[in-house]
């Protein structure tokens, strides 16, 4: 393999050295005498001067060097007179290895909206922006795996094709080998799934926390990170298709243990994205500022990094949903009728504008809430002794509301069973999930981050589309 070097590694070298490089070109300028290419790998967020004597190269040749055109280059590393980087390549070799046609080329040297780049979602990597954005997915994904594996915890994939619907939604994809125009049918005329490829209906999983829950049950500590699905026809901002979903599951562990945890673990990854990613942090916070610059002082977001130190240097405040509503019912914006979901008893589902308030506005630090009525939790949440709430628990940030939701699960299999028929979870498909009560069972918990919720908030982009590669919507499976 050869030891090529990176944009990145080329800005941190001493002068005097020769070197060689790949990469794209982002802009070229000069005139008849020299010409500045500037030049990014997307190893980095700054590109990496090159300065070419234009009588030593070909006209051709530097037509050729386009926006967007790969390009080879070796040459001296030298200290940069000018402004904007402590270094540059005086190229003594120039190789156009891919050309780029500037008539056809849709990523110009010019501010592109988020919608046309989305359109373009091939290409966009080639963007300061999302190269930025996506640097910072690699990096949080990689310091997941990193946190729990320091921490003890096991990797366990669990299946993308599933029979069960862990939320009990029924919004999910159908996995399926039968003739779409004509397939078998039941004596009662419904489609007879068990001449179906699994011999049962099965979906896209929309959780992989039901399978977990059996891995920690026998190795104590276990997480799963994959892409998850739902057939939600809703094309907000805050939706998609597909997306990715990080859920430990741990045995001993009760909704305390569970908190401490979420708070510890979320604080880790924000930390790690201050340590290894402060140049794309800054330039998407910048970024952020000049597009609010003429929005009023109180509509504008929290400067970026400010926003993700808030939570760092800031303890949770935990606090009952029963307080949370009596703090929401006697709020400005409630009684001033601010609220776009105005909140008048007990038992209502908070929305999103209420977690900020909490957040941003009352306690003005993150917040974890629990015990949550049971009627609006999942049937496996742990029934608290009041036989009105559940030990769930949800992790709320600023600006975007709920970034965790969990809880410790229900290890009675009698209050388990009863609860499945109360809200109508078919009993003889989940015996697998009732076995580990049946069986050494013991208390346990876990909760669930959406990978693309968390990149939202640490690269405050506004749309869920931008901080995944290529989304999957509503209509919408392209690439």
């Amino acid at each position: 393999m050869k030891n090529k070097q990176s944009v990145k590694e080329l800005l941190k070298a001493n002068a005097g050295t020769e070197v060689s490089i790949n990469g794209w070109v982002r802009t070229k300028r000069g005139n008849k005498q020299v010409v500045f290419i500037a030049l990014n790998d997307g190893s980095t967020i700054n590109n990496i001067q090159i300065v070419a004597d234009a009588e030593q190269f070909p006209e051709e040749l530097l037509r050729k060097v386009t926006t967007g055109a790969a390009i080879s280059v070796s040459g001296t590393l030298q200290e940069s007179i000018g402004s904007g980087q402590a270094v540059e390549i005086h190229a003594k070799t120039l190789e156009v290895l891919g050309e780029a046609d500037p008539e056809k080329y849709p990523i110009q040297p010019k501010k592109h909206s988020l919608e046309f780049l989305r359109d373009n979602a091939h290409l966009r990597f080639r963007t300061n922006i999302f190269g930025a954005v996506f640097r910072i997915r690699h990096a949080m994904a990689f310091a997941i795996h990193k946190y729990f594996n320091d921490n003890g915890f096991f990797y366990l994939h669990t299946p993308l094709i599933t029979a069960s619907d862990c939320e009990g939604a029924g919004e999910m994809f159908r996995v399926t080998t039968l003739d779409a125009k004509n397939p078998p049918l039941t004596e009662s005329g419904d489609v007879d799934f068990r001449k179906d490829f699994f011999g049962k209906a099965t979906n896209l999983t929309v959780s992989g926390q039901l399978e977990g829950e059996l891995g920690a049950m026998a190795l104590g500590k276990i997480y799963t990170f994959g892409p998850t699905f739902r057939a939600e026809n809703s094309n907000t901002t805050r939706h998609l298709s597909e997306f990715w979903m990080i859920e430990p599951e741990m045995a001993f562990y009760d909704i305390y243990d569970n908190m401490d945890l979420a708070e510890d673990f979320l604080k880790y990854l924000l930390n790690y994205a201050l340590d290894n990613c402060l140049e794309d942090l800054q330039y998407l916070s910048a970024r952020l500022q000049e597009e609010e610059k003429n929005k009023k002082a109180d509509e504008r977001s929290m400067e970026l990094i400010d926003k993700i130190r808030f939570v760092i240097d800031n303890k949770f405040e935990r606090i009952s949903y029963t307080d949370a509503i009596e703090i929401l019912k006697n709020s400005k914006p409630n009684k001033n009728g601010k609220f776009q979901f105005p909140v008048d008893k007990w038992g209502v589902d908070l929305q999103s504008e209420h977690e900020r308030y909490l957040v941003e506005k009352h306690f003005k630090k993150p917040v974890i809430m629990t015990g949550y009525p049971k009627e609006i939790k999942s049937f496996y949440m742990k029934q608290n002794p009041d036989g009105q709430t559940v030990a769930a628990m949800d992790v709320l940030f600023p600006q975007i509301g709920e970034i965790i939701g969990g809880s410790q699960r229900e290890e009675d299999i009698n209050k388990l069973m009863t609860r499945m028929r109360e809200v109508g979870v078919p009993i003889a498909g989940m015996q697998y999930y009732l076995d580990t009560r049946r069986f050494g069972s013991a208390v346990h918990s876990g909760f669930g981050l959406g990978f693309e919720r968390l990149l939202l908030f640490v690269t405050g982009m506004s749309n869920i589309r931008d901080v995944i590669p290529f989304p999957r919507t509503p209509k919408n499976a392209e690439f």
